[in-house]
């Protein structure tokens, strides 16, 4: 409920004038808003979280989380991140916090 964009033009317009603006551009293909908790789920998370165990124990408010129902291994909060190995499978699940920088060390392993 924070990305008012629905699709990834509308996404992609938001971040190259609005937030952060300045005609900004990533260097990644925007995609449309998915579900990746509850009942409306993308199949893609409910694959992905079945393999990887939660990053934290507790969930945030919720009263402002906007789904049902609530599992254990749902995604916490923005920016949680999934390393993926080249044949598509789940390797592992990083909290919200932890830096891209800090991934690289699992994906050199991997190479």
């Amino acid at each position: 409920m924070q990305e008012p964009g629905g699709n990834g033009l509308e996404i992609l317009n938001g971040i190259q004038y609005v937030r952060p603006g300045n005609g900004f551009v990533p260097n990644f293909p925007i995609f449309q808003k998915i579900d990746v908790n509850g009942e409306k789920e993308h199949p893609l998370y409910t694959f992905l979280k079945q393999y990887c165990p939660p990053t934290r124990d507790e969930f945030y408010d919720q009263k402002k989380l906007y789904y049902t129902p609530m599992r254990n291994r749902d995604i916490r909060w923005n920016f949680e991140k999934i390393l993926v190995d080249r044949s598509g499978m789940p390797v592992r699940r990083y909290d919200p916090s932890t830096k891209p920088d800090d991934i690289s060390k699992d994906i050199q392993l991997m190479l």
